[in-house]
């Protein structure tokens, strides 16, 4: 259908716009039906926590995923257990063995300090793409927004696609409150100095989701989405949801 005037969205193999899934178990039959109907609306899918490691047929659902156009990653929890346990080396062997090729560098459970994050970065980008993550998993940890835009910027500059900004699963830390508010001081300082389209925030509730598509737009990078709610973000990004009914309007506003 083509008869309503909507937002303009990305689509395709698109750089921005991206909707990343968090799949935190899903059988293969049901992943099956999801990407059969909706994975055209789905840029990547987010292995989450360390699941990859204990998760049956995994590199069947790797290839499942590939053959559908989404491409698959590890949760960075995964890369700081390796870390942690000195196997990175193991781990990349994990990796090329399943055919991934992006990795999530974090430091949402251990404290790694930015310029060793960078040394290892620069060691798997001829062999990565790579994205990064930025903030605590713990809640308590209040990082300043200096802290927030330097780690960004020199993490994008040492060669990351993307970075990511901590919300976890549950959307309580991070970006965000212990209540899942938006910490929207914190994002409009982000916004002002760095290229929004190079960040992924994880939004794992509808709530969030609506709260970055209207601040930033219709095409903003989004993560930690849970799998049957990608069709519903999709409507929300095109102005298809009460909460973002004038999208089209905003954005004839700033032509």
């Amino acid at each position: 259908m083509d008869f309503l005037t909507l937002p303009n969205r990305t689509s395709g193999k698109r750089a921005h716009g991206l909707t990343s899934i968090i799949d935190l178990g899903t059988p293969i039959g049901e992943l099956f039906n999801y990407l059969s109907d909706y994975s055209h609306l789905i840029d990547l899918a987010k292995i989450g926590v360390g699941s990859a490691y204990v998760t049956p047929n995994i590199k069947k659902k790797v290839e499942l995923y590939q053959e559908f156009d989404v491409k698959p990653y590890c949760g960075g929890t995964l890369f700081e257990k390796c870390y942690h346990q000195n196997k990175l080396a193991e781990y990349k062997a994990f990796l090329h063995q399943l055919g991934i090729e992006w990795i999530e560098i974090s430091n949402g459970t251990l404290d790694i300090p930015l310029m060793e994050r960078i040394e290892i970065i620069s060691n798997l980008i001829d062999e990565f793409h790579v994205i990064a993550e930025v903030g605590s998993k713990d809640a308590n940890h209040i990082m300043p927004a200096s802290k927030w835009k330097e780690e960004i910027k020199r993490l994008l500059a040492a060669g990351c696609e993307y970075v990511i900004t901590e919300g976890r699963d549950s959307g309580t830390s991070g970006i965000y409150e212990n209540d899942g508010h938006v910490k929207s001081e914190l994002i409009a300082e982000l916004c002002n100095e760095i290229d929004s389209s190079k960040i992924i925030f994880e939004a794992p509730t509808a709530k969030q989701q609506m709260y970055f598509i209207k601040e930033i737009g219709p095409n903003v990078n989004l993560g930690n989405v849970k799998l049957h709610d990608v069709l519903v973000l999709e409507a929300q990004r095109c102005g298809l949801r009460s909460e973002t009914f004038y999208l089209e309007d905003l954005e004839c506003e700033l032509l």
